[in-house]
């Protein structure tokens, strides 16, 4: 037995988003199943739906920045009901046994995690397919609950934006005392910014682009220093503890090494491949420097900047828009025409 639902997706890396009839499974024993009410627009979305990582098969319904109402649950659920708001994020499943898994670092799995959409599920080998639809069964090991108070619409995009900037900051150990920069002010950039500001950091916007200090000011920013300006790196050599850098394409990391202090870390959360130009190890090896990478978020440190944001008040800037426009969206996405996060209403769905 399946169900029968309506979403939107890409029948290949040249169509456009177009509405699919798709089959969600009857939910297992220890399966929540979500009425979707948001769900974010992320990069990730529009690089599987063209392809642009070489490994999307077709059909594919995207969409990893999930928000819902909580509609059935399987006999073996027993922290969700009925009525609750949920999220999904990025992963639906994993070995739940191997030592990332036993660390809550499910993201991690070493026989690699079940994503939420062009994934294939662990149980029953069929493809999964994200929040671009009106409806998603979920183990309930990879169900977040949503803090009462949170905007929904806003909160979408801490599944992914919130969760991928949160995580290098708690590992390493963002907080009162310590300096955080941030490279890049998009959907990444503004939620480090306002995670950091949060936790207590002194934090600097680190910027080729003149005029966004008004912005990363609001955002959480205590000062902004154009990247490009070299006057302006040599005076703040040597001062940043940790530095999230969320740029999607490659770029020279060399200039902002010698900015980070003595056991200071860069660490790479926007962008996947090789490095150009080279880094120069000299500053690394002379101050103890680390560059690093990191992805998304384990299910319960998750939990724990939903709860965080819950406690704080802090949402995404989002743009909301109707699915019918989810084409339109990309091609402004790809033009970073958006303050910072889009977010689909999926009650538009019901206007195919």
């Amino acid at each position: 037995m399946t169900t029968n639902v309506i979403g939107y997706a890409a029948q290949s890396a040249k169509a456009s988003l177009a509405p699919f009839r798709f089959e969600r499974r009857d939910p297992r024993p220890d399966d929540v199943v979500i009425e979707i009410l948001y769900c974010g627009v992320c990069h990730s979305d529009l690089h599987t739906a063209r392809n642009d990582w070489g490994w999307t098969t077709y059909p594919i319904v995207p969409g990893h920045e999930v928000i819902g109402r909580v509609v059935q649950v399987g006999p073996a659920v027993t922290g969700f009901k009925p009525g609750d708001r949920v999220g999904v994020g990025c992963m639906v499943d994993s070995c739940q046994q191997c030592a990332p898994c036993e660390r809550g670092l499910e993201q991690y799995c070493e026989e690699g995690a079940t994503f939420t959409y062009g994934g294939v599920d662990r149980h029953d080998h069929s493809k999964t397919q994200g929040g671009y639809s009106e409806q998603i069964v979920v183990s309930d090991q990879f169900v977040l609950h949503i803090p009462d108070g949170l905007d929904l619409k806003g909160a979408a995009p801490l599944l992914c934006a919130g969760i991928t900037t949160w995580s290098p900051l708690a590992h390493w150990h963002a907080g009162p005392g310590s300096h955080v920069a941030v490279v890049g002010l998009g959907g990444l950039g503004h939620m480090a910014l306002k995670l950091a500001k949060a936790l207590g950091a002194d934090v600097t916007l680190l910027t080729r682009s003149a005029g966004k200090e008004q912005d990363a000011r609001r955002l959480g920013a205590h000062q902004v220093v154009l990247s490009s300006d070299p006057a302006a790196m040599a005076a703040v050599k040597g001062r940043f503890d940790l530095i999230i850098d969320t740029v999607p394409y490659a770029h020279d990391l060399n200039p902002y090494l010698p900015t980070l202090a003595l056991d200071g870390a860069l660490v790479l959360v926007g962008y996947l491949g090789g490095l150009e130009p080279a880094l120069n190890t000299t500053p690394m090896i002379l101050g103890r420097k680390t560059v690093a990478g990191s992805l998304i978020g384990g299910i319960r440190e998750t939990q724990e900047m939903l709860d965080f944001c819950g406690a704080h008040g802090i949402t995404s800037d989002v743009e909301v828009i109707r699915i019918q426009d989810i084409n339109a969206a990309y091609e402004r996405m790809l033009k970073s025409d958006v303050k910072y996060r889009f977010v689909i209403d999926m009650s538009s769905l019901k206007a195919n």
